[in-house]
């Protein structure tokens, strides 16, 4: 009797026992059992007959992974202390809880190499992925797309079904808001070199800046966190603009502290904006004029696009990609411009930092 009969003697047949005597992977055995169209046919057909000899019967555990569906989804942020992904978590737990799935939550820290070294690692736990904000190359994102049924939320990359909140249409209408206000030196508070959104509103400031005959300037890269916000805000006086888009509402409140230790008046010496209009943009002093953004429709919407691509057997469908549409929300933090001196050095109190 050879040592798989003993085997079968012992215990049930399991699918790891299915490829040692197929000699596969075993994650190759579970594709060949599952989904036979994805393994060439003569791989598959000593698959299944590896697992008639072994009489192996899948039991619940064993059905889940051979389908490949462990009915859990990993969900990537880059920093899950910020605001901004409260309403994307809130969005996918919510459409997941719906549809009978599990969320796995992962904070990358803002490090590609953390997010990409996570998704291998937890690879095996989730039947897909959703990337918030990823800090990952177009390049990196394109392969891993290839790999891992995934949606991103906030990049457009080639290849990869995405869900993008257009934040750069939204900062067009925050410069012209800015210029009808009698502004003309605007500088934009840079995020991460490694966030796709970054550049893309900073392409935005550009492109509006031409529109309006506004000099636009860039200052940064700041991280995306309100202790930031004082960097920012010394960048931004040195610079002698007077008026502001920061990368994030994070930042921008961070400023606002920062010019009020400082002696600055916002928005009668300089005028600021946020972006993404997160809980508390409203409470501040003075209230944050931001660009709001559907956040927790990003998240369901994320959801509903993959669950439709692992519903249509992990196909390459579908390398669908939605826009949703932001907006200005003006509130106190951005006046007219001040008079001729604006280009000054704003006027400070204390012992300023430089």
């Amino acid at each position: 009797m050879d040592s798989s009969s003993t085997s079968r003697n012992d215990r049930p047949a399991t699918l790891a026992d299915v490829a040692a005597r197929s000699g596969v992977a075993t994650s190759t055995a579970s594709r060949a059992l599952s989904n036979p169209g994805r393994v060439n046919a003569v791989t598959r057909e000593r698959i299944e007959r590896a697992a008639r000899e072994l009489d192996y019967v899948p039991n619940s555990q064993a059905r889940a992974l051979t389908s490949g569906r462990t009915r859990a989804i990993a969900v990537l942020v880059s920093d899950v202390t910020n605001p901004f992904y409260f309403g994307i978590i809130r969005g996918t737990q919510h459409q997941l809880k719906a549809a009978g799935y599990t969320q796995l939550l992962v904070d990358t820290e803002e490090s590609d190499e953390l997010e990409d070294g996570m998704l291998h690692k937890l690879r095996r736990s989730f039947d897909g992925a959703i990337l918030a904000a990823s800090r990952l190359t177009d390049r990196r994102l394109t392969a891993l797309a290839a790999e891992v049924p995934l949606v991103a939320i906030n990049r457009q990359t080639r290849g990869v079904a995405s869900v993008f909140i257009d934040t750069p249409s939204a900062i067009e209408q925050a410069v012209g808001h800015l210029a009808s206000l009698g502004h003309t030196r605007i500088a934009y508070a840079a995020g991460p070199d490694t966030s796709w959104p970054n550049a893309g509103r900073w392409r935005a400031m550009l492109r509006a800046g031409d529109r309006y005959g506004i000099d636009v300037q860039r200052v940064g890269p700041f991280a995306p966190r309100k202790y930031a916000g004082a960097a920012a805000a010394d960048a931004i006086l040195h610079s002698g603009v007077t008026a502001c888009v920061a990368f994030n509402d994070l930042l921008a409140i961070g400023m606002l502290a920062r010019f009020r230790e400082r002696g600055v008046d916002v928005p009668g010496d300089i005028s600021i904006v946020g972006c993404d209009d997160i809980f508390g943009a409203d409470f501040c002093n003075p209230p944050l004029t931001t660009l709001t953004a559907p956040i927790e429709q990003a998240g369901r919407t994320a959801v509903s696009m993959l669950l439709s691509r692992l519903d249509d057997g992990l196909t390459p469908v579908a390398r669908h990609a939605t826009t949703l549409p932001t907006h200005l929300t003006v509130r106190d933090s951005t006046g007219p411009a001040p008079g001729d001196d604006a280009g000054r050095t704003a006027p400070t109190k204390g012992n300023p930092t430089p």
